[in-house]
């Protein structure tokens, strides 16, 4: 079991030569939203996920479990899907160099040694149809206390970490 503590960010401004970064093709689909379990195939991997709920609206962190699948397991499992398939591509980008201020990048030793890492880095989801167009960036952080002492980069637009209407279980229930 795991906690993911992310953010999310709409995108004013994608960054330069977006194809030097490395990516992944993903595709996804989800047999329930609340809590959400999808099937996920990422390049040639497969798995399930269970995501909980979150605790309370003050947190962001929720529980979050990975169960690997074989190809056949995801195809059967993905035919059942609800709603929209989410495709997209996820660029991982490095963090920006702006991120945390020096005092705060080494007043905790889970961000002092995530940063020491370079652990912590910024998802890009570009979508493909039938969401084409929508571009969202996620950061995950190893505690709350990162994620709220986290300054955004410049090319990000607007937080709409919490905001369910981002979130790929939504956009899988999306009337099109």
């Amino acid at each position: 079991m795991g906690i993911e503590i992310e953010k999310k960010f709409l995108v004013k401004d994608l960054p330069q030569d977006l194809e030097k970064y490395p990516c992944h093709i993903i595709e996804q689909g989800y047999l329930n939203v609340s809590p959400a379990i999808r099937v996920r195939r990422e390049d040639d991997s497969f798995y399930m996920t269970y995501k909980g709920k979150r605790n309370s609206d003050e947190t962001i962190g929720q529980t979050e479990y990975n169960l690997p699948l074989d190809e056949e397991a995801y195809l059967h499992l993905s035919a059942k899907a609800d709603g929209n398939i989410i495709r997209k591509k996820r660029y991982l980008i490095p963090l920006n160099a702006d991120a945390f201020d020096e005092k705060t990048a080494g007043s905790f030793e889970e961000l002092s040694e995530a940063l020491r890492q370079k652990s912590i880095i910024i998802e890009l989801d570009v979508f493909k149809a039938p969401f084409e167009g929508r571009i969202l960036a996620e950061v995950e952080f190893p505690s709350e206390r990162a994620a709220a002492a986290y300054r955004p980069a410049e090319w990000f637009l607007e937080d709409v970490t919490g905001d369910y209407h981002y979130s790929n279980a939504y956009m899988s229930t999306e009337k099109l």
